[in-house]
């Protein structure tokens, strides 16, 4: 399942972003973290249900979901997505695909050998192919069909319409060697990441045109050279069907057809019960209806404890009886409606219950991972300190428990941006950053000039009585000298009126002991209400975190300015054009400081009186103020920082999909954890169709959530990622496929420096300094690698999780010889 926040392209060069969706990105550098030396830990394993060919029976059919139909079956095209991926790894060949650690493995149906024969005076790479291979028309895979598709791919012609793809401009001249299956390819400048070229390598028919290459290889694909062919697109149905190419010459696929049909992530479930398909990436909700399908298996046909009516009470059931045969006709129609559909429900829920029995959910960690993104091209972002600052005010690890942990997976927060635990060369180098440290990150705002109160104190260049603070003065409230004279007086009356009420209040509070006795209880069922924790600090914390949740972007209001707070307030201020500093609350936080206020009376009693807790000086919370005094804030937002008169407050963009709900726990968490160090948050939800391309691509966010795929060729793929963005010739900038819009030119000469280096061990050394460098410059933040959840029919053999490696397409099928009727032949 593709997620949300993942951009669409697959090629070398234009690494697509792996979604939430959910998923989805922190800096800190946690305890255990930063070792110096290489790490040694494993990543996950696949889980595929492993059998051998010989266990496996021929024939059948497989429905595999993707999310939609390819745009293009051209994965060098900008828009090709991940069906493209799919299907063209079942079509097409692909020298050096990633194996089970990570890591580029020659494919043996292609290659006999492919090396680096000479270094000087240029790097020379002999291809010796397969003598066996050839395209499905049954002509040779030869020299012809490389210099097609580097002189596509090259970037000289603009005619060809390709994503960008390091790599083939460093070759120099492609030859036929000794025979026709030897190609020699002399590059102009060495590249340590040979192997990442021609894969997936296109007929020559296809590279050999602008016509063909732009629009003929979108839609079909006639001649292609792996264990299937494309039989046939349609869009009606949204299938892509293929079916077994009887020139391979490898291993015989054991399935007769292999049909990929498009499936929304909402619909999955319904589809696996239907028997549409047989395998699924799936979310933690629908692996959670399998499981509980397979717990059910043995309940005799029992009602289930769960799915639609579960919760209702016997009382409630005895209630909905009573009304549906009472004799209020009217009551008694709806009650009758209301449970024959909850009757409906329950038949159909129970029905994919037990259908859901005939799978299995498979897991491992998808080969990708979620980083939480630091837009540094403007704003309070574009000071390195407050970048650091809010990475290392983040718990990384609490972020990977809250995705991994329900799914039992390793909840390990990732120390890399370039390699995957389990991948050769992964090293922590998030100690470039610094451990998780409240304290350091509060200094860190500090030392950049966010300070508390800083939000309520004038522009730097503004004094007290200046002119600039006269005028906005007789701008938010019009009229004569004499007038504000007669405001001053009566705000002094008002004072002493204040004093002598506040008086009162107290020999109030002091005899009613029945009315103090309630302010406090009514104080302590506020914070239960909103408190989580189980201690009382902690409900205090949450309690806090709440209420500047509510006010982030609240403004700032002044109350006694009138002698009666709000009174008039906006009113004013519409007909004035007057600021909302002198408004109550904006609109879109008057409800927060609503609350507020009645937690403020909830500490009084009855009568007015002030609850005995709250006695102090200057009143209790919520009392008249001087003319021009700051209202007291919410608890948390009075440790929110400021500079300038301006609150530090990020925008934090978040997808609003089903599907992205993993997604925005992460984002409410980090949220919580921001606000603890006086950054707020703004959460701006948006939908998924728009989330990564109007407003991470384009720049319109402080903090976003998306992923990266994991790559055998950091120094290739990581450097658009990562390189510092240029200035164009319009002014703007030229970010390649960095987000972040943060970079160096140190980075970028590390990336440049790896690309050239033909010693691996070397190479690597250099991508382990460059990552070094990317934390230490805090744009970017890996929080986890992504959880990977397929849904497989339980018969179904080679097929499921597949982490790092790529599919063996010709190994899928059923263990066992289906026969008519069975899941495999239900779909035909």
């Amino acid at each position: 399942m593709s997620h949300v926040g993942v951009p669409r392209g697959t090629v070398r060069k234009r690494r697509s972003l792996a979604l939430l969706t959910t998923g989805v990105l922190t800096i800190p550098v946690l305890a255990g973290c930063s070792s110096g030396s290489e790490e040694t830990s494993r990543g996950v394993p696949q889980d595929i249900a492993p059998a051998a060919r010989q266990a496996v029976s021929d024939g059948s059919t497989v429905n595999w979901a993707v999310d939609a139909l390819p745009a293009t079956f051209n994965a060098f095209q900008a828009d090709a997505d991940s069906a493209t991926t799919r299907i063209t790894g079942a079509l097409l060949p692909s020298l050096f695909p990633m194996d089970a650690s990570g890591q580029p493995k020659l494919n043996p149906d292609y290659l006999e050998s492919a090396k680096i024969i000479e270094r000087e005076p240029k790097q020379v790479v002999l291809y010796k192919l397969n003598q066996q291979a050839v395209w499905s028309d049954g002509r040779e895979i030869g020299a012809p069909d490389f210099v097609a598709q580097w002189r596509a791919l090259r970037g000289k012609d603009s005619a060809f319409w390709t994503a960008r793809n390091s790599g083939y401009e460093r070759i120099e001249k492609i030859e036929r060697g000794a025979d026709d299956l030897q190609v020699r390819v002399t590059f102009s400048k060495p590249y340590a990441d040979w192997r990442s070229l021609f894969s997936p390598l296109y007929p020559k028919e296809i590279t050999g045109s602008p016509d063909a290459f732009n629009d003929g290889a979108r839609t079909t694909l006639k001649n292609t050279a792996g264990p299937f062919v494309l039989r046939g697109v349609s869009k009606a149905k949204g299938t892509v069907t293929l079916a077994r190419n009887p020139r391979w010459w490898g291993d015989k696929a054991k399935l007769d057809t292999l049909v990929f049909r498009a499936v929304a992530a909402g619909d999955r479930t319904q589809a696996l019960a239907d028997g549409t398909v047989d395998v699924a990436d799936i979310d933690a909700s629908t692996a959670d209806r399998i499981a509980l399908a397979r717990r059910d298996r043995g309940n005799n046909g029992q009602p289930l404890a769960h799915g639609p009516g579960s919760e209702t009470t016997p009382a409630a059931a005895l209630r909905s009886w009573a009304l549906a045969h009472g004799s209020d006709e009217e009551a008694a129609e709806i009650a009758q409606a209301a449970r024959e559909k909850n009757r409906k429900a329950v038949v159909a829920y129970t029905a994919e219950q037990k259908a859901l029995r005939d799978f299995a959910v498979r897991k491992s960690l998808e080969p990708a991972y979620t980083q939480l993104a630091l837009n540094g091209e403007s704003g309070p972002l574009a000071d390195d300190r407050v970048r650091r600052a809010v990475a290392r005010a983040l718990d990384r690890e609490e972020l990977a428990r809250t995705v991994l942990g329900p799914l039992g997976l390793p909840a390990k927060p990732l120390g890399s941006h370039l390699a995957l635990a389990g991948q050769p060369g992964y090293k922590d180098g998030s100690g470039a950053l610094g451990d998780q440290n409240t304290k350091e990150a509060q200094a860190l705002l500090a030392d950049a000039g966010w300070t508390r109160g800083g939000a309520v104190q004038p522009p730097k260049d503004t004094k007290a009585g200046s002119e600039a603070e006269k005028k906005g003065a007789k701008g938010d409230a019009p009229g004569t000298e004499e007038d504000a004279e007669k405001e001053a007086a009566e705000g002094t009356k008002d004072d002493k009126e204040a004093k002598n009420e506040k008086a009162e209040n107290e020999k109030k509070a002091e005899q009613g002991g029945e009315e103090e006795k309630a302010g406090k209880k009514t104080e302590q069922d506020g914070e239960d209400s909103t408190a989580e924790d189980s201690t009382a600090e902690g409900k205090k914390a949450d309690r806090a975190s709440e209420d500047s949740a509510a006010s982030r972007d609240e403004g700032l209001y002044i109350v006694g300015e009138d002698n009666k707070p709000g009174a008039h307030a906006p009113a004013r201020a519409a007909s004035t054009g007057a600021s909302a500093v002198h408004v109550l609350a904006p609109a879109r936080t008057a409800a927060a400081q609503s609350a507020a206020l009645l937690r403020q009376a909830g500490a009084l009693g009855e009568d007015g009186a002030v609850a005995a807790q709250d006695k102090q000086p200057g009143g209790a919370a919520g009392a008249y103020a001087p003319v021009g005094t700051a209202a007291p804030a919410p608890a948390a937002a009075k440790g929110q920082l400021g500079k300038d008169g301006k609150a530090l407050t990020l925008r934090f963009v978040l997808p609003s999909g089903p599907g992205s709900q993993s997604l925005r726990s992460v984002g409410d968490k980090i949220a919580v954890m921001l606000e603890k160090i006086g950054i707020g948050t703004e959460i701006i939800k948006v939908p998924d169709e728009s989330y990564f391309k109007d407003h991470v691509a384009s720049g319109a966010y402080d903090l976003a959530l998306y992923s990266w795929p994991a790559t055998a060729y950091p120094a290739t793929d990581g450097r658009p990622i990562y390189a510092k963005p240029e200035p164009a010739t319009d002014g703007s900038l030229l970010v390649e496929q960095n987000y972040t819009r943060v970079g160096t030119d140190h980075i970028d000469q590390l990336f440049d420096q790896a690309a050239a280096e033909l010693d691996e061990k070397a190479a690597r050394e250099l991508m382990k300094q460059a990552d070094a460098r990317i934390w230490a410059a805090a744009g970017s933040i890996p929080l986890f690698q992504r959880p990977q959840l397929v849904a497989v029919d339980k018969k179904l053999a080679n097929v499921g999780a597949f982490g790092f490696a790529a599919p063996r397409y010709q190994d899928i099928g059923f263990k066992n010889r289906q026969a008519a009727g069975s899941p495999a032949d239900r779909k035909k």
